[in-house]
């Protein structure tokens, strides 16, 4: 095969793979201020308000990684926009249970209003006893 076909193969790799990357909307982070770290192994789900304002659909969960983050909350599609209000409900009970570390919130709700298609990045700085949220980015 010729420089110039392997060239044009690699190319075309790439491409398509980066084609048809998934980007996403939002994005969550978790530090917990006592330890001055990431909050790694923390459940985390995503819901969205219903269009006729009355409750609370669970759109997906997932899991906070080794840096306390998840980055694929919401993905962009073509056609579809993610508009509306949502919340992040935050499991931390279980986070500090197996820290051994008494706290007060066995939960964390925190609701926001997605008003474009820009990426929203909705952090949370973390003790036992209390917690603060931003918009981030």
């Amino acid at each position: 095969m010729s420089l110039k076909n392997k060239i044009v193969g690699l190319t075309m790799m790439f491409a398509t793979s980066t084609c048809f990357a998934t980007t996403y909307q939002l994005s969550t982070h978790i530090l917990d201020i006592n330890k001055g770290m990431p909050a790694p192994n923390v459940k985390i789900e995503l819901y969205k308000f219903n269009d006729k304002g009355e409750d609370w659909a669970l759109i997906t969960k997932g899991t906070t990684d080794k840096n306390g983050r998840i980055k694929d909350f919401l993905p962009i599609q073509d056609g579809k926009e993610n508009k509306g209000i949502y919340k992040l409900k935050f499991e931390v009970k279980e986070y500090f249970d197996k820290l051994g570390t008494k706290s007060f919130y066995p939960f964390i709700e925190v609701p926001f209003e997605l008003k474009d298609n820009t990426h929203y990045h909705v952090p949370i700085t973390l003790s036992p006893y209390g917690y603060s949220t931003y918009r981030g980015s």
